[in-house]
C-alpha cells in the first residue's frame, strides 16, 4: 500500500508543478505541444507492452479485447457530455475556444479533462501494482500531467482569476488522482485474474481513446515539427524503463 501510495503522490505531483510553473511563465505553444507529444509516445509505450499486455496475458484476447473498446467508449460518451456541459460545444469548437486562451472556461475546462483523463489512468497505475510497479507508466502519466496543467492554469490567469485559486484548484485535482491510485491498488487486490484483465483493458482503452482524442491532437496542432521527435523519444524511453 505504500508504494500505492508514492505512486499517487508521484504521478499527480506533476499538476502541481505543472500549476505552479503556469502562474509565473506563460510557455511558447511549440513548448508545450513538444512536452505533448513527449506524453503520448510514452502513454502508447507504456500501454503496449506493460498495461494491455498485462490484461491479454491475464484474460486472453476476446476479454481484454472487448475491456478495451469498452473502456475507449465509456470515455468518448463522458468527455462528449463533458465538452457540451462546460463549453456548450463540441469537441472541434472546444479546440477552437482553447486557442483563443482569453476566457477562464478554458482552463476551468482543462482542468475537467485532466480529471476526466486521469481518473482512468491513475486506477490503471494503482491496479498495476498488483503484479509489479509500473515505472514506464509513472513517468508517463507524469509526462502528460505537466504540460496539461501549465497549460490551463495559464489559462485561468488570463481570465483574472487569483493566483491562490488557481493552484488551490490543481492541488485539489492531484489529491483526487493521487487517491485514485490508491483505490485502483484495493479494488485490484481481490480480483482474480480474469476480473483484472477486465480492469486492466477497460482502463488501457480509457486512456487510449483520451490519447487520441485529447493529447495528439494537441500536441500536432501546437508541436509541429519537433512532435514527431518527441512522440519518438517519449516511446523510446518508456519502453527502457518497461524492459
Amino acid at each position: 500500500m505504500l508504494t500505492a501510495i508514492l505512486f499517487g503522490i508521484a504521478a499527480s505531483s506533476a499538476l502541481v508543478i505543472g500549476a505552479i510553473v503556469g502562474t509565473r511563465w506563460d510557455p511558447p505553444k511549440a513548448v508545450t505541444g513538444v512536452l505533448l507529444a513527449f506524453a503520448s509516445g510514452a502513454l502508447i509505450s507504456a500501454l503496449a507492452f506493460e498495461l494491455f499486455e498485462e490484461a491479454f496475458h491475464l484474460g486472453g484476447a476476446a476479454r481484454s479485447g472487448l475491456a478495451l473498446l469498452a473502456g475507449a467508449a465509456a470515455f468518448v460518451a463522458t468527455d462528449t457530455w463533458l465538452d457540451r456541459r462546460v463549453t456548450g460545444k463540441k469537441g472541434p469548437e472546444q479546440r477552437e475556444v482553447a486557442k483563443a486562451g482569453a476566457q477562464s472556461a478554458v482552463g476551468w475546462a482543462l482542468l475537467a479533462a485532466v480529471t476526466l483523463d486521469g481518473v482512468p489512468e491513475n486506477l490503471a497505475l494503482g491496479v498495476s501494482l498488483k503484479e509489479d510497479a509500473s515505472l514506464a507508466l509513472l513517468v508517463a502519466i507524469f509526462a502528460s500531467n505537466l504540460p496539461e496543467a501549465l497549460v490551463g492554469a495559464v489559462a485561468m490567469l488570463r481570465g483574472n482569476l487569483a493566483v491562490r485559486t488557481v493552484i488551490t484548484m490543481w492541488v485539489a485535482c492531484a489529491v483526487l488522482l493521487a487517491v485514485a491510485v490508491v483505490a485502483g491498488r484495493v479494488l485490484a487486490g481481490p480480483m482474480s485474474d480474469e476480473t483484472l484483465s477486465l480492469a486492466l483493458g477497460f482502463a488501457g482503452g480509457a486512456v487510449l481513446a483520451s490519447l487520441a482524442d485529447t493529447l495528439m491532437p494537441e500536441a500536432f496542432e501546437q508541436g509541429r515539427p519537433y512532435n514527431a521527435f518527441a512522440t519518438a523519444a517519449g516511446f523510446f524511453l518508456s519502453f527502457m524503463l518497461a524492459a
